[in-house]
């Protein structure tokens, strides 16, 4: 079920999402969060679809920000909120709601999603492009208790890794280190079999992949060594060498779903290693809310006195 709203109110929506809710019998006890979308128009379908999949594991009300850019300087000076409600099967398990800003309520968007957050629930933002320089400092971001970017989405991915380690604050996390989740727990399980000390790492990538980086950095803080980072055609992380006194450990991925594990004196076997799509890695960060105390040190590159064991 859709509803349209043009001109509306935050006030507004809310009836017009209990109306909906009615009209087709769904309660909203079942929403676990709520997620805020801040994207374009051009990248709104994408991050809608990638939304409403994740919400199939964890229902939530979706509020999806479009900021609208006026054409004329007259058109500029009108301030308007339009809303499209979905609830149903317009909407995956939860509900959704499309917010289009114009004028001077795009640059106050908070007051518009404050009112429509569920009570007593999580608030999880995701901007899927132009994230702020600082999440945690942006209004709608300080609303959040979980706040997603991706450095994918923009051009020097490796200035805005640096941003990132500057500004970071807990409960910020991005999708470039979401990806690296099946090639930390691979490594780590290869080293549980090898039982030896690392003396030398080596990540190879495509140029440019913030994902690389991020792994290089982690491996650096865990092992205490030196990683080298050596650039192929890709596509994204290729391989991981970790060197050791007994022979090289390595997880080798030069394209496609599989990647070959290799440990010294062990045959090589096969793995599972595709590259997720971004519904996939956004129900994994739903997963758990906390600070990732592992992404703040894969930033930085260094562990602190507080950082936990395990990997």
């Amino acid at each position: 079920m859709k509803i349209d709203l043009t001109d509306t109110t935050a006030s507004k929506i809310n009836k017009a999402l209990v109306r909906g809710r009615r009209a087709i019998g769904t309660p909203a006890v079942g929403m676990v969060l709520t997620m805020v979308i801040v994207t374009d128009e051009e990248n709104a379908y994408d991050s809608i679809k990638a939304a409403e999949e994740a919400s199939r594991e964890h229902p939530s009300r979706t509020l999806v920000v479009i900021r609208r850019v006026a054409r004329t300087p007259r058109d500029r000076t009108n301030s308007r909120l339009d809303a499209e409600v979905r609830v149903g099967s317009d909407a995956g398990t939860g509900e959704t709601v499309v917010l289009r800003t114009y004028g001077d309520v795009s640059d106050h968007a908070d007051s518009v999603v404050l009112p429509l957050l569920l009570p007593d629930a999580p608030v999880v933002v995701w901007w899927p492009v132009d994230a702020p320089e600082n999440p945690v400092k942006d209004p709608l971001g300080a609303l959040a208790q979980r706040r997603i970017t991706d450095m994918y989405a923009v051009e020097t991915p490796l200035q805005a890794l640096d941003a990132r380690a500057a500004s970071y604050a807990p409960g910020d996390t991005d999708l470039a280190w979401t990806r690296l989740t099946p090639w930390r727990s691979m490594l780590a399980a290869a080293l549980d079999q090898a039982r030896t000390k690392v003396i030398s790492a080596t990540v190879e990538s495509e140029a440019q992949n913030p994902s690389a980086e991020l792994l290089a950095r982690w491996l650096e803080a865990r092992l205490q060594v030196k990683a080298e980072r050596v650039v192929t055609a890709g596509p994204v992380v290729t391989a991981v060498r970790l060197g050791t006194d007994n022979g090289e450990i390595v997880i080798d991925r030069p394209e496609g779903p599989l990647a070959t594990l290799s440990l010294p004196g062990q045959p090589s076997r096969t793995l599972a290693l595709k590259v997720r799509s971004t519904s996939e890695l956004i129900a994994e960060e739903l997963r758990r809310l906390d600070a990732d105390e592992m992404y703040a040190i894969a930033l930085r590159g260094e562990a602190t006195e507080e950082t936990p064991s395990h990997v």
